[in-house]
């Protein structure tokens, strides 16, 4: 399977449909709308659960089930506190980083629609010389242009609000994608495409195949620690971001080494199961597509450790895509890195075989 004939301008316009979408972290249902209609010719069912998890279905009837998943929340703001004067204090939902906060705009998410509204910050001529104060989560604020408090509540904004970045997507250099939340709504795109060629190559599983956008990713792995208990799946393969380590101020001795533009990159951690990491790493090796290995210690930090320690062990591997920039308004990817994820998943499931154990000692 050729990688230009992966992503077709049907598949890119989903995709900066569904990542122009805000979904922060506890009000992803409006994306996973987004991703359901994209995916409903393709596949036999859908489940969702209480806290807002999509998972689309091939194969509902199969004993045997795989899972691929992707996470389908955004970091994002909560409103915290309102001075009289009418500026609005926040808190973090999820990783937001407070240093590129200043001088951007949000959108507050209100029963009445979106109120905008930027994060001020003091001109540079009235800042003292070597006492500047770098941007700090107490220090940074929001001003919608309101006079009092007052006249913010009835604006709608109240303590509780949910905030986002509007940046939208955009393609740089004709083959980066660049935009917020591509951690990790790329991943919902990726096992979304890998869903729409199976079934467009009529390809049959002899499994049940779990194609699952899990919520609350970005505060804990919440939502797939709630939807693996409901599947109970036999084989999880997750994918998410990874750091790209070749820009300034990230130190690989620590990092790693990885790079956007040379391929997926692939686990090893305690919770990644080692045959099924082999069949993965065996099948890029036969198929020709790029990979680059990451060690993640203890744990991935994703939601393949939600997945491999439920259900009294599930055997569960990571597949990320390198990205550059996390946790800002510009994460950054390579055209051919999302294709080569794409295509890995493919052809990995296509080499699982229902019943497979993935055990040690058979």
């Amino acid at each position: 399977m050729a990688t230009d004939k992966i992503i077709t301008k049907k598949s890119l316009e989903f995709f900066e449909k569904y990542l122009n979408n805000a979904s922060p972290t506890g009000y992803e249902w409006e994306g996973q709308k987004i991703w359901m209609e994209y995916l409903k010719p393709y596949v036999d069912e859908f489940i969702t659960d209480t806290y807002g998890t999509a998972v689309a279905v091939i194969n509902p009837e199969a004993e045997y089930k795989v899972v691929i998943e992707g996470h389908s929340d955004e970091i994002s703001w909560y409103v915290n506190y309102i001075t009289d004067n009418g500026l609005i204090y926040v808190i973090r939902n999820g990783g937001s980083d407070h240093q590129i906060a200043p001088s951007k705009w949000v959108n507050i998410h209100t029963k009445n629609g979106i109120v905008k509204g930027v994060f001020g910050w003091p001109a540079i001529h009235t800042r003292k010389d070597g006492k500047e104060q770098a941007p700090k989560l107490d220090n940074i604020f929001i001003d919608i242009g309101a006079k009092d408090k007052e006249e913010v509540e009835k604006m709608g904004v109240h303590v509780g609000c949910v905030i986002t970045y509007p940046d939208e997507f955009h393609v740089l250099n004709k083959d980066k994608f660049v935009c917020r939340a591509l951690d990790n709504r790329a991943g919902g795109f990726m096992i979304a495409e890998v869903a729409r060629l199976l079934h467009e190559n009529g390809k049959k599983l002899p499994f049940g195949l779990y194609i699952t956008n899990s919520v609350q990713e970005e505060i804990g792995l919440r939502g797939a620690e709630m939807i693996t208990q409901r599947i109970q799946p036999n084989v999880a393969i997750v994918t998410d971001v990874t750091h790209d380590t070749t820009t300034p101020m990230i130190e690989k001795k620590t990092q790693g080494e990885c790079e956007i533009g040379k391929g997926p990159v692939i686990a090893y951690a305690p919770a990644v199961q080692q045959k099924l990491r082999d069949l993965i790493l065996d099948t890029a090796t036969e198929k020709k597509i790029p990979f680059q290995r990451a060690a993640n210690s203890r744990y991935t930090g994703t939601d393949t450790d939600a997945f491999a320690y439920s259900n009294g062990g599930v055997a569960s591997a990571l597949i990320s895509l390198p990205l550059r920039y996390m946790h800002t308004t510009v994460e950054t990817v390579h055209k051919k890195d999302v294709e080569n994820v794409i295509r890995l998943i493919y052809e990995t499931l296509l080499n699982i075989k229902a019943g497979d154990t993935f055990s040690y000692f058979d």
